[in-house]
């Protein structure tokens, strides 16, 4: 029978990727001392909250780097409260393997597949990120074959909600330095996610790339609440107190380190309506202050935030408006930004 498949070339390899486009010694600098203050927030040293902030799909360079330059004067004025972490999402899950799926794929959205620009163009938009603003930013591990092109570069790295079943994807979060976020499924099942933490906090020997490689295990993996669906198509959200407690107390059952969620309030959190983030987060916000425990367990909010409010289809061409789901507009979400560091 003939083959389904087409080998159309070879890629480059990370570390000739890497070489090709290296960083600075003020970039890796400014990375290093990012993940320290980053880490110590989850590891109960800091009292400070995480954002991890920005458009659902990063699609156009010149646009992304415009919302990260502002987020990067609204992080000075919360510095003593916040830190912000710039949501880069290069490449999207799609529930039916069709749509746009991220800059990796089409660095031009309005352009043919090119996977080998794509891992060029996305290395160039987060060292450009770093280098321009001093903000290292977050992207989901989609493919963790891939996660080496930027593993110089990421503060956080989320796992997807599809993703979060796969042992690939859980044993190459256990050898990463920085925090990894591991979604609960579209099911809801919140063992299924505590499962993925704890194989994520653990050593590994396995297959990666073609290497045998040995891991030591990632403290830093958590939990991240997204909401989920049930079989009617119905959502179903897991951001309320009573979520939140039942979590911290099935957390405590484990033998876990550094107990830690960041709640996500878009996705079946909000049904995908985009205004709903600003009253979730001030739920969750609320919920901390009622209470010490989840105050120490809830580390941040995950937002999808952009410069224009919602959607559009690829081509209509408003700058800075989200081709994938809806995001709050930049006016909303800097309003959002002040109001929680008022609240932690």
């Amino acid at each position: 029978m003939e083959e389904r498949s087409t080998f159309i070339r070879k890629l480059p390899i990370p570390m000739e990727i890497k070489e090709r486009y290296p960083l600075t010694k003020s970039v890796t600098k400014i990375k290093l001392e990012r993940d320290e203050e980053i880490a110590k927030v989850f590891q109960g040293e800091s009292d400070k909250f995480l954002l991890i902030i920005g458009p659902c799909s990063a699609d156009n360079e010149d646009s992304v780097m415009d919302y990260i330059s502002r987020l990067a004067k609204v992080q000075e004025k919360v510095k003593d409260r916040l830190i912000l972490i710039p949501r880069i999402y290069t490449n999207k899950p799609r529930t039916t393997g069709q749509g746009y799926m991220g800059m990796v794929h089409q660095p031009d959205p309005e352009k043919e597949e090119d996977l080998l620009e794509g891992l060029i163009a996305i290395r160039r938009l987060h060292t450009r990120a770093i280098d321009a603003t001093g903000l290292t930013c977050a992207d989901e591990m989609l493919y963790p074959e891939n996660y080496k092109y930027l593993s110089d570069l990421l503060a956080y790295v989320a796992v997807g909600a599809r993703s979060v079943e796969n042992q690939q994807h859980r044993l190459t979060a256990s050898g990463m330095s920085v925090p990894v976020g591991m979604k609960n499924p579209t099911s809801g099942g919140l063992s299924v996610m505590l499962n993925s933490i704890i194989a994520a906090q653990v050593p590994h020997k396995f297959i990666y790339r073609g290497w045998e490689v040995k891991t030591q295990g990632n403290p830093l993996a958590h939990a991240i609440l997204r909401g989920s669906v049930n079989k009617h198509g119905q959502n179903l959200p897991n951001y309320h107190y009573e979520d939140l407690r039942l979590l911290y107390d099935l957390y405590s059952e484990q033998n876990l380190e550094n107990m830690a969620v960041i709640v996500d309030t878009n996705h079946n959190n909000s049904g995908k309506k985009y205004l709903e983030q600003i009253r979730i987060a001030h739920e969750v916000m609320d919920s901390r202050r009622y209470s010490e425990d989840i105050r120490g367990m809830v580390k941040g909010l995950m937002i999808e935030s952009y410069i224009e409010d919602g959607a559009q289809k690829i081509g209509e061409g408003t700058y800075g408006k989200s081709i994938t789901d809806p995001c709050l507009g930049w006016v909303k979400s800097e309003k959002l930004i002040y109001d929680i560091a008022e609240s932690v």
